[in-house]
């Protein structure tokens, strides 16, 4: 189903070990709208939409994981040079105890991943509106995090993340609109 390309889909860089921004950027790891989430959400949600759009959700789906790659090299770039102690001051040190500097999935605030956070309503148009909501989420998410980093190398990389988000909302626009025109087609037997 993939070819996997040993390169990242944008390529990152950071300009300093910044164990603060990285807790923040594991909001888009492991958070309820980061990218794992989005990735799985989509990917399920492919079997029960129509074969007019479904096509859209295995894309996006699928480019949802190498933005989760993304931000696990962001993470790891930003922690990799850390002491226990700056992982400590950054708020991190819990999670240094539990996980040494390996990436775990836990949202920004320390709780771990659930599955919980795939929603997955079986009426396709209702879960577009999910996916729309979810998508604008990770943009403000990813503004929200430019807006708190004075890193210009983390934030080109954010900026790339942010537009994807836009524009896999924007695709899900169309998929609603596809969908409703379908659905309100007169039917003639």
């Amino acid at each position: 189903m993939w070819v996997y390309e040993k390169k990242l889909q944008y390529p990152v860089k950071v300009s300093t070990c910044n164990p603060r921004l990285a807790k923040y950027l594991i909001e888009q790891y492991g958070g309820a709208d980061g990218e794992l989430s989005a990735a799985l959400r989509y990917l399920n949600q492919r079997y029960t939409i129509p074969d007019k759009v479904v096509g859209l959700l295995n894309d996006i789906g699928t480019e949802e994981f190498a933005h989760l790659e993304m931000i696990a090299t962001l993470i790891y770039k930003l922690t990799k040079d850390a002491t226990p102690a700056q992982l400590e001051e950054a708020g991190l040190g819990a999670y240094y105890v539990n996980h040494d500097q390996a990436l775990y999935y836990q949202n920004a605030a320390g709780s771990p991943w659930t599955a919980t956070y795939i929603q997955a309503k079986g009426d396709p148009i209702a879960d577009l509106y999910e996916d729309i909501a979810a998508e604008e989420k990770a943009r403000a998410t990813y503004q929200w995090i430019i807006d708190l980093s004075d890193d210009p190398f983390l934030n080109d990389s954010l900026k790339f993340l942010r537009e994807r988000e836009i524009v896999h909302s924007q695709r899900f626009h169309e998929a609603v609109e596809i969908l409703k025109e379908e659905r309100d087609r007169k039917k003639i037997f």
